[in-house]
This record gives structure tokens, sequence and C-alpha cells, in this order.
């Protein structure tokens, strides 16, 4: 099964329209926090890339805008681009099946 769940803050973002259809893409910061051997507090941030196409789960992609904090549901798609320099690159990216903004006000709710 491939299906990835995030909850993070938005980063950068690109809207497109295609053919009618809005697309976006955006970056997803996801937080880790744990204590480091000398008991420490760490904070660890990882960016996620996340392409989102708007449709019966994904409307209201102009509401989106940086800072604001969403849950993303999705797959993990691998791309693999030939650089110039002729060297084979991988790229990772969610393919998101569902995107919710998340109110500062009101707490998440999952589905198992």
């Amino acid at each position: 099964m491939n299906r990835i769940e995030l909850r993070g803050n938005v980063g950068s973002i690109r809207i497109q329209t295609n053919n009618e259809r809005k697309m976006a893409r955006f970056t997803l910061a996801t937080n880790k926090a744990y204590k480091d051997r000398n008991g420490e507090p760490v904070i660890e941030t990882t960016w996620h890339n996340i392409s989102a196409f708007e449709g019966k789960n994904i409307q209201n992609l102009d509401r989106l805008e940086k800072g604001s904090k969403a849950h993303v549901v999705g797959r993990v798609r691998i791309q693999k681009i030939m650089g110039l320099d002729g060297n084979e690159r991988t790229f990772y990216d969610v393919l998101a099946s569902r995107v919710n903004l998340i109110e500062e006000d009101s707490p998440l709710e999952f589905e198992l």
C-alpha cells in the first residue's frame, strides 16, 4: 500500500490552471520533536513536495497560503529526470488525494 498522511505548515506555493482545472504545487514542513542524548530538546523539520489537482476531495486551492496549516493524504510518487549533465536524478513528491486546511481553533480528526 502506498499511502502517506502529513500534517504541517505550507511553505512556498504555486497554483496553475490547465484546461480550466487548477493544480497546486507546494511545500509542506513537518516537525518531529525529541530529546538528544544529553536531554536537550531537538526539533527536526522535513520538507515535502506536494502536487494537488482540484477535484472532488480537493477544493479551494486558492485558500492555501504560506504559513497555513494543512492535512494532506496521498501517495508517494517517484520521478526520474535526466539532467543536462547526463546524470539521472530522482525526485520524490506526494500526489495528494485530499488536502484540508486546519483551522487554529479546531482539533484535527483522523480517519482510520
